[in-house]
Parts: C-alpha cells; sequence; structure tokens
C-alpha cells in the first residue's frame, strides 16, 4: 500500500516538531509539570488543559503526534502573544498561572506521555 507524499511526515519536520516541544519544554513545562506534581488543584487544571487539547486536535479517533502537538502549542504561543500575552521570563507563581500558560504546560504533559510510549 503506498501513502500519499503529503500524508507522511517527512524526517526534518519530525525533528522539528521535537525540538518546538524541546524547547517548550524547558522554557515552561519542567517547571509547570513539577509544580503541578506539588499542587493537587494545578495537576487537575493541567489534566483538564490536556483533555481540552486532545480533543481539539481529535485525539479520541487518532492517536496524536509531536507535529500535532508542537503545531498546537505554536498557534495558542502566537494567538496569545498577538492577544497581548507576554511570555513568563522569570519565575512563574504556578498559584494561579496564566490560561496560556497553563495550555502549553499540559501540551508538555501530552508530549511526555507520547515519549513514554
Amino acid at each position: 500500500m503506498r501513502v500519499p507524499f503529503n500524508r507522511v511526515a517527512s524526517r526534518t519536520a519530525v525533528d522539528s516538531a521535537r525540538s518546538t516541544l524541546a524547547a517548550l519544554t524547558v522554557s515552561v513545562g519542567t517547571a509547570g509539570l513539577a509544580a503541578a506534581a506539588a499542587r493537587p488543584g494545578l495537576l487537575a487544571l493541567v489534566d483538564q488543559h490536556a483533555a481540552a487539547v486532545r480533543d481539539s486536535l481529535d485525539g479520541d479517533r487518532r492517536p496524536l503526534t509531536v507535529a500535532a502537538l508542537a503545531g498546537y502549542a505554536e498557534g495558542v504561543r502566537a494567538a496569545a502573544v498577538e492577544h497581548g500575552w507576554v511570555p513568563p521570563s522569570g519565575p512563574v507563581d504556578w498559584s494561579e498561572p496564566e490560561w496560556p500558560l497553563t495550555r502549553l504546560v499540559a501540551v508538555c504533559a501530552l508530549a511526555r506521555a507520547l515519549d513514554r510510549t
């Protein structure tokens, strides 16, 4: 069976997606997921956001991919910045994280889950 060329992610595209997710994990994911592990309320919020991301990407019907997660994260970040959000440049107060930040941490959680499978 042949797969149409536009349905196969090139090695470069996959590497680029992994790089995007790695940078996101370094910038907010590691600290956000550590904070969520220590704060049950934040963990529940991240889980809710992760479910919403999965739903947005139709994750119940088709497997999530690094490319889909990276594209989603870039879209969230771009839209948030367009609407005035400024990504954190220092330590984050995880007691009340902003919506875009929580959403991006949720993407990191989903990416981490992909790495485990």
